[in-house]
Order: structure tokens, then C-alpha cells, then sequence
């Protein structure tokens, strides 16, 4: 918990909270995207992660009707800022959040 003196004037408490609160709202983390349904075959896949910028990060937030291991593949990927490269251990429908 963040304890401020009593007699900051309101000027002072928005540049206060601003110097705590911007830095947790820039991280890219905290605006994903969830790619819902999305269906990868054993294999390679390239899938489109709508988020007009170069990927920063992903994770699988659900898998469907089988279990395979999944990993990226974006240090060859060509186009970072469309698409998210992955490897599929088996056919498998997933969410996958995205930022």
C-alpha cells in the first residue's frame, strides 16, 4: 500500500499517481488480445494477431480436444507485426492471448 503526506494539493497527487500508474499501463501485458477458436495443425502455423504491432508476447489461455505442446517460432518470422508464428505438436483448437 502507497501511504501519500495529507497536504499534497491535487496537482501534486496526479503527478504522484501518474509516476506509479503509467508505467503498469505501457506494459504491453496489460491490453491483450485473445485470439479465440483457433485451430493449429501438427506443424508449423502462422496466425494473425490482429494487434497492428510487432508481437511482444503470447500465452495459451485454453486448449480443446487434445493436448499438444506448442512453442513459437518468431525468430525467423518475416512479418512479427502481423503474424504469430507457432509449432504444434498435434491438431489442436486453442485461445491464445496476445500483447
Amino acid at each position: 500500500m502507497i501511504l501519500l503526506p495529507q497536504k499534497l494539493d491535487y496537482q501534486q497527487m496526479l503527478t504522484k499517481w501518474a509516476s506509479i500508474i503509467n508505467p503498469l499501463l505501457s506494459n504491453p501485458a496489460a491490453n491483450p488480445t485473445i485470439l479465440k477458436n483457433v485451430q493449429l495443425v501438427n506443424g508449423n502455423n502462422v496466425v494473425n494477431h490482429l494487434l497492428g504491432q510487432p508481437l511482444q508476447g503470447w500465452k495459451i489461455r485454453r486448449m480443446r480436444s487434445n493436448f499438444a505442446e506448442i512453442y513459437d517460432t518468431q525468430d525467423s518470422n518475416q512479418t512479427p507485426s502481423l503474424t504469430l508464428n507457432l509449432h504444434s505438436s498435434a491438431n489442436v483448437v486453442v485461445d491464445i492471448e496476445v500483447y
